[in-house]
């Protein structure tokens, strides 16, 4: 199966078309209301989306959550059209001139210099995906060299993008911290500073449940922020991705419940503690020993 570049063209514009008459006088209400701020909540939940159909390899679901997540990408560049930022064309040059200036072993250094690199690289890749990320890396880094010499002076934390899932960024930012050499020098380090993380946050939370001031809450969330960063970065310690290791846990936890559901003969709200905490633990045991079953039958 091959992309019919005509046909995916013809498709794009009338995609764009769409978006503009929706967005027009006459249009519709809802989104013609909707601004930056209002509709960022939905492209962080169509990335998730995408991402839990290709974990699913369901390929058919994935066509249409990738439609919903270009969706997002026409909406940005249709406001901010309208608010005379830039328009969809734009966007387009901006990509196409980075995969070119960035690909100078497909289509040549010429090209890619004609794109704006201003690195010096080796173009003769040999079919090395190990050289390829080493050019695509330094002409990144003279892309932001170009732009940081007419710019305010930037942390080196800048280069992590906010624009990520929290635990994503907050990995991110341990290692380009650990760079500079300001890191826990092994795994084990972490350990007591979970310890003392946890004694601060119950310290707040014990101070939450007998005053209701605003203070409290907003340093609960903090304690807990200070936690949740110190797990992140026990993770990328022991080479353990943590929003990975979350997802893995969440999906654990579905099937477990679930199995609780089916195993109940009543309804989980009308038995007692212990009785859930025996059908979880019974839920536990029956589907390891599924998986370890599933295991030995490969």
């Amino acid at each position: 199966m091959q992309t019919d570049p005509a046909q995916a063209a013809a498709l794009f514009e009338r995609s764009i078309a769409i978006m503009a008459r929706l967005r027009a006088p006459g249009g519709c209400p809802w989104d013609r209301e909707q601004s930056f701020d209002t509709i960022r909540k939905y492209t962080l939940e169509e990335a998730y989306e995408v991402f839990d159909a290709i974990e699913r390899r369901d390929f058919p679901h994935l066509a249409e959550e990738l439609g919903d997540l270009l969706l997002q990408v026409l909406f940005y560049a249709e406001m901010a059209a309208n608010e005379g930022h830039f328009t969809i064309a734009d966007v387009l040059d901006h990509l196409n001139r980075k995969l070119v200036r960035r690909h100078p072993h497909v289509f040549g250094e010429e090209a890619s210099r004609a794109a704006g690199n201003e690195a010096i690289v080796d173009s003769a890749v040999e079919g090395s995906s190990a050289k390829v990320l080493r050019n695509w890396e330094e002409i990144k880094a003279a892309e932001n060299a170009a732009k940081s010499s007419t710019e305010e002076p930037k942390s080196r934390l800048d280069s992590v993008q906010r624009a990520m899932p929290a635990l994503a960024e907050a990995a991110k930012i341990g290692a380009k911290a650990a760079k500079s050499g300001f890191d826990w020098p092994h795994w084990r380090d972490l350990l007591p500073k979970l310890a003392e993380e946890t004694a601060e946050l119950e310290a707040e939370a014990a101070a939450g449940e007998v005053s209701n001031d605003p203070a409290i809450k907003s340093a609960v969330e903090a304690e807990l922020g200070d936690l949740l960063f110190t797990v992140v970065n026990l993770g990328r310690h022991l080479g353990v991705d943590a929003e990975m290791a979350l997802r893995g846990c969440n999906l654990r936890f579905r099937r477990r419940f679930k199995q609780m559901e089916m195993d109940s003969k009543k309804p989980l709200e009308e038995l007692k503690p212990e009785e859930l905490e025996a059908l979880w633990t019974e839920a536990k045991r029956r589907l390891a020993e599924a998986a370890a079953a599933r295991e030995m039958g490969r």
